[in-house]
């Protein structure tokens, strides 16, 4: 599983952009904004999801499962299991984030 967080902070780490991601994983721009616009776990056909997962595996990125230890102890990020990512910046940052207007 992969959640929408992990997909952004993923595309950071990398410096790249959803176009570039969607080249990369043989998927459509759109495709990446609705994935990247998903409330917690990535929703979508089985396919596209492993085309994800597998471009940024090929680019370097390792998926760290929540309570998991990553196996390569590489850089990453990780959300603290108390931690409520809307109470940060307050409801302008949760409702527009990730949106996008086709």
């Amino acid at each position: 599983m992969i959640t929408a967080a992990q997909l952004r902070a993923a595309r950071a780490l990398l410096g790249i952009d959803q176009k570039t991601l969607a080249e990369l994983a043989g998927l459509s721009v759109p495709t990446i904004q609705r994935m990247e616009a998903s409330e917690a776990v990535i929703r979508g056909n089985v396919d596209s999801l492993m085309k994800l997962i597998a471009a940024l595996d090929s680019a370097g990125i390792e998926l760290i499962a929540e309570g998991a230890v990553s196996n390569t102890g590489g850089r990453g990020v990780r959300l603290k299991p108390d931690m409520d990512p809307a109470k940060i910046s307050g409801s302008d940052r949760a409702e527009g984030e990730g949106r996008c207007d086709d």
